[in-house]
């Protein structure tokens, strides 16, 4: 067991700076790549109609593992658990303000991804980059750790399979889901 909690972000985190490496996306039209997802189906993002959320995270931590070498000194590494809980728990919120879908998106297998879903009860599903495809073809920005190669944490907002919105750097994590419904109920008013 650990002797800390994946639940809770540490009050001492290094905040990420905005390095420019998302600037490129905002009107990009997606990749056409499938991606496997926790619900046994493959999603290709670029056929999507309408507003999807995909909020992009290094990888989910587990209570009864370790987290990896150096990993609350990484810059923006550390919350994918509280961000995920906290689109479960805007997740009504977010498709009344017009979000028709939400996935979450890490470059773990589709098994590590089952077992978050189910112990966080995330209403939504989580889709697998294990390849690095999607990562690939949008130059997102990348970080590596005891030999993985992790996407750094940011967030998309698309409309009809283009880019609408990034967040990035996106600090603090669990605070995120709160950035994307503001975002969303003013363009609503565009």
């Amino acid at each position: 067991m650990r002797s800390d909690s994946v639940y809770e972000l540490p009050k001492d985190l290094p905040v990420p700076q905005d390095d420019g490496a998302c600037d490129h996306l905002t009107g990009m039209t997606l990749p056409p790549i499938g991606l496997p997802s926790t619900r046994g189906r493959v999603v290709d993002l670029s056929r999507l109609a309408g507003t999807a959320v995909v909020y992009i995270y290094p990888r989910t931590g587990r209570p009864d593992r370790e987290l990896p070498t150096g990993w609350n000194a990484i810059p923006g590494a550390r919350g994918c658990t509280p961000q995920s809980c906290a689109f479960r728990d805007h997740h009504e919120e977010l498709r009344r303000a017009g979000a028709e879908q939400v996935f979450g998106l890490s470059t773990q297998d589709t098994a590590y991804q089952r077992e978050a879903v189910e112990r966080l009860h995330l209403p939504f599903e989580l889709l697998s980059d294990a390849g690095l495809e999607l990562a690939k073809a949008l130059n997102l920005p990348t970080f590596e750790v005891d030999g993985m190669t992790l996407i750094r944490r940011l967030t998309l907002i698309a409309r009809d399979g283009a880019i609408r919105k990034v967040f990035y750097p996106v600090f603090p994590p669990d605070r995120n889901a709160q950035q994307v419904l503001a975002w969303l109920e003013r363009a609503r008013g565009d």
